[in-house]
Protein backbone atom coordinates (compact mmCIF):
# COMPACT_ATOMS: atom_id res chain seq x y z
CA UNK A 1 0.00 0.00 0.00
CA UNK A 2 1.24 3.49 -0.83
CA UNK A 3 2.30 5.41 2.30
CA UNK A 4 0.93 8.85 3.05
CA UNK A 5 3.39 11.71 2.66
CA UNK A 6 3.87 11.81 6.46
CA UNK A 7 4.47 8.05 6.59
CA UNK A 8 6.92 8.30 3.70
CA UNK A 9 9.09 10.97 5.34
CA UNK A 10 8.89 9.28 8.75
CA UNK A 11 10.08 6.03 7.20
CA UNK A 12 13.02 7.97 5.75
CA UNK A 13 13.76 9.34 9.24
CA UNK A 14 13.94 5.76 10.54
CA UNK A 15 16.47 4.92 7.82
CA UNK A 16 18.53 8.01 8.69
CA UNK A 17 18.48 6.89 12.36
CA UNK A 18 20.35 3.72 11.38
CA UNK A 19 23.50 5.88 10.99
CA UNK A 20 23.33 6.86 14.67
CA UNK A 21 26.31 6.04 16.85
CA UNK A 22 24.38 6.40 20.13
CA UNK A 23 24.13 3.35 22.38
CA UNK A 24 20.80 4.36 23.99
CA UNK A 25 18.58 5.80 21.27
CA UNK A 26 19.03 5.78 17.52
CA UNK A 27 17.33 8.98 16.39
CA UNK A 28 16.82 10.33 12.89
CA UNK A 29 15.45 13.62 11.60
CA UNK A 30 14.42 14.74 8.13
CA UNK A 31 13.58 18.37 7.37
CA UNK A 32 11.11 18.78 4.51
CA UNK A 33 9.45 21.66 2.66
CA UNK A 34 7.05 21.38 -0.27
CA UNK A 35 7.54 17.59 -0.28
CA UNK A 36 11.30 18.02 -0.80
CA UNK A 37 14.04 16.91 1.58
CA UNK A 38 16.12 19.87 2.73
CA UNK A 39 18.34 18.20 5.30
CA UNK A 40 18.80 15.08 7.42
CA UNK A 41 20.51 14.34 10.71
CA UNK A 42 21.13 11.55 13.17
CA UNK A 43 22.52 11.57 16.70
CA UNK A 44 26.21 11.00 17.21
CA UNK A 45 29.47 12.48 18.48
CA UNK A 46 30.71 15.79 17.06
CA UNK A 47 32.95 15.69 14.01
CA UNK A 48 36.38 14.10 14.62
CA UNK A 49 35.53 12.89 18.14
CA UNK A 50 35.20 9.23 19.12
CA UNK A 51 31.71 7.77 19.06
CA UNK A 52 29.95 6.24 22.04
CA UNK A 53 29.95 2.80 20.44
CA UNK A 54 33.77 3.09 20.45
CA UNK A 55 34.33 4.42 23.99
CA UNK A 56 31.08 3.85 25.87
CA UNK A 57 28.19 6.03 26.94
CA UNK A 58 28.80 8.50 29.76
CA UNK A 59 25.04 8.63 30.42
CA UNK A 60 24.81 4.85 30.86
CA UNK A 61 27.97 4.77 32.97
CA UNK A 62 26.49 7.37 35.34
CA UNK A 63 22.88 6.10 35.31
CA UNK A 64 21.54 9.41 33.99
CA UNK A 65 17.81 9.19 33.36
CA UNK A 66 16.46 9.75 29.87
CA UNK A 67 15.17 13.28 29.34
CA UNK A 68 17.50 14.83 31.92
CA UNK A 69 20.96 16.42 32.03
CA UNK A 70 21.26 16.82 28.25
CA UNK A 71 24.63 18.52 28.69
CA UNK A 72 26.07 15.21 29.91
CA UNK A 73 25.97 13.55 26.51
CA UNK A 74 28.62 13.28 23.81
CA UNK A 75 26.06 13.24 21.02
CA UNK A 76 24.78 16.06 18.90
CA UNK A 77 21.06 15.35 18.56
CA UNK A 78 19.53 14.37 15.22
CA UNK A 79 17.48 17.57 14.98
CA UNK A 80 20.55 19.66 15.79
CA UNK A 81 22.58 17.88 13.11
CA UNK A 82 19.82 18.41 10.54
CA UNK A 83 19.76 22.15 11.35
CA UNK A 84 23.57 22.31 11.22
CA UNK A 85 23.70 20.50 7.85
CA UNK A 86 21.16 22.92 6.39
CA UNK A 87 23.20 25.88 7.67
CA UNK A 88 26.49 24.46 6.35
CA UNK A 89 24.99 24.11 2.88
CA UNK A 90 23.09 27.41 2.88
CA UNK A 91 19.63 25.84 2.86
CA UNK A 92 16.79 27.75 4.51
CA UNK A 93 14.54 25.59 6.66
CA UNK A 94 12.08 28.38 7.43
CA UNK A 95 8.45 27.19 7.43
CA UNK A 96 9.55 23.57 6.95
CA UNK A 97 8.41 20.39 8.70
CA UNK A 98 10.76 18.17 10.65
CA UNK A 99 10.10 14.42 10.87
CA UNK A 100 11.78 12.90 13.94
CA UNK A 101 11.84 9.33 15.08
CA UNK A 102 11.65 10.68 18.66
CA UNK A 103 9.96 13.71 20.21
CA UNK A 104 12.49 16.55 20.37
CA UNK A 105 13.98 17.45 23.75
CA UNK A 106 13.78 21.00 25.14
CA UNK A 107 17.18 21.94 23.66
CA UNK A 108 16.15 20.83 20.18
CA UNK A 109 12.72 22.40 20.60
CA UNK A 110 14.32 25.80 21.22
CA UNK A 111 16.55 25.41 18.17
CA UNK A 112 13.65 24.31 15.97
CA UNK A 113 11.51 27.22 17.17
CA UNK A 114 14.28 29.72 16.39
CA UNK A 115 14.78 28.07 12.98
CA UNK A 116 11.14 28.93 12.18
CA UNK A 117 10.17 25.30 11.77
CA UNK A 118 6.43 25.23 11.13
CA UNK A 119 5.60 21.66 12.14
CA UNK A 120 7.14 18.77 14.09
CA UNK A 121 6.06 15.19 13.41
CA UNK A 122 7.45 12.47 15.69
CA UNK A 123 6.88 8.80 16.52
CA UNK A 124 8.38 7.95 19.91
CA UNK A 125 7.48 9.94 23.03
CA UNK A 126 10.43 11.41 24.94
CA UNK A 127 10.15 12.24 28.66
CA UNK A 128 10.34 16.02 28.19
CA UNK A 129 6.91 17.65 28.46
CA UNK A 130 8.46 21.13 28.61
CA UNK A 131 9.53 20.79 24.97
CA UNK A 132 5.90 20.26 23.98
CA UNK A 133 4.88 23.29 26.06
CA UNK A 134 7.48 25.43 24.26
CA UNK A 135 6.20 24.30 20.85
CA UNK A 136 2.63 25.14 21.86
CA UNK A 137 3.58 28.59 23.19
CA UNK A 138 5.58 29.31 20.01
CA UNK A 139 2.75 28.22 17.72
CA UNK A 140 4.63 25.27 16.22
CA UNK A 141 2.29 22.47 15.15
CA UNK A 142 3.16 19.11 16.70
CA UNK A 143 1.84 15.74 15.64
CA UNK A 144 2.55 12.22 16.83
CA UNK A 145 2.54 9.63 14.06
CA UNK A 146 2.28 5.91 14.71
CA UNK A 147 3.90 3.63 12.17
CA UNK A 148 3.99 -0.13 12.01
CA UNK A 149 7.57 -0.65 10.86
Amino acid sequence: MRPTIDEYFMELATVVAKRSTCLRNQVGAVIVKDKRILSTGYNGAPRNLPHCFEIGCIRQQNNIASGTRHELCRAVHAEQNAIIQAALHGVSIENATVYCTHQPCILCAKMLINSNIEKVVFMTVYPDKEALNFFEMAGVKVERLSLNL
